[in-house]
């Protein structure tokens, strides 16, 4: 594997609130780019919480797999946490597999809400994965916890927050055509052009449309993020075992499973 992957927003909203967006699989895929759906598969008591999930965002690349997690809402300091293990059942997949987890941690009125995670790289190899993929997913991540903040702490709904974000960017990319359009026109100067091109995509966005540069993108000074100790319940053969489980159902039914949501998910 290659540098795990480290994220941290802060969350004002109550921690129910921020644990149902983050668990219930239909809230989660809406704020999250790293999904397009999540499904819970019916898992046997006392075993890992198993699921499938989907995302097509990135086009002739789809991200679909398999995955277990098992998470603890009540912690006797307060916090949540959460650990899971995935397996991608396509080759054309940039994530082969991987493990990471959630953690949920008050910190005076607000919710430190933080990810760390670490995947073997698809059809990229490591060299391409190191340069492109692995900071696209970082974005994506830190995008995204922007994003689920932005509704929970304003009211933002995650559909508005991408509308906002593209109408952004849409302007940001015509004024900078314009600019350097004006200049054969003798309309600008190069300079000044190129100036107004800048401007337009450095920028920063306006408080409420998400942006990744407002989380954290490595631990704060002092602390050592450390993996939870639930993680050792979501091994490699708990992962076959919902993969096998996952192939049993798509050869029975193309129709997906979704069983009452239960009190883990994962990060």
């Amino acid at each position: 594997m290659g540098r795990g992957i480290y994220v941290e927003a802060r969350v004002a909203a109550p921690m129910d609130r921020l644990w149902h967006a983050t668990q219930d699989p239909d809230a989660h895929a809406s704020w999250d780019l790293r999904f397009s759906s999540i499904t819970h598969l019916p898992t046997p008591e006392g075993e890992p919480r198993r699921f499938r999930y989907d995302n097509r965002t990135v086009p002739f690349s789809p991200m679909t797999g398999v995955g277990i997690s098992r998470g603890e809402r009540h912690r006797p300091d307060g916090s949540c946490t959460s650990a899971l293990r995935f397996s991608a059942d396509s080759r054309l997949s940039p994530i082969a597999s991987g493990d990471g987890y959630w953690r949920y941690v008050p910190d005076g009125a607000e919710i430190r809400f933080l990810t760390g995670y670490d995947y073997v790289p698809g059809w990229q190899g490591p060299t391409l994965d190191r340069v492109l993929v692995r900071p696209l997913i970082g974005w994506m991540t830190a995008w995204s916890f922007d994003r689920l903040r932005l509704w929970l702490d304003h009211g933002i709904p995650p559909a508005t927050s991408l509308r906002r974000t593209v109408t952004l960017w849409a302007a940001r990319l015509a004024l900078t055509a314009a600019a350097l359009a004006a200049v054969p026109l003798l309309l600008l100067s190069p300079a000044v052009a190129a100036a107004l091109a800048l401007v337009a995509l450095v920028v920063p966005s306006p408080v409420l449309v998400p942006r990744a540069r407002r989380c954290l993108r490595r631990p704060p000074a002092g602390t050592r993020p450390t993996t939870p100790k639930i993680a050792r319940d979501v091994d490699e053969a708990a992962l076959d075992r919902a993969r096998g489980q996952a192939q049993d159902l798509t050869s029975e039914s193309p129709a997906p499973v979704s069983p009452p949501v239960p009190q883990e998910h994962i990060p």
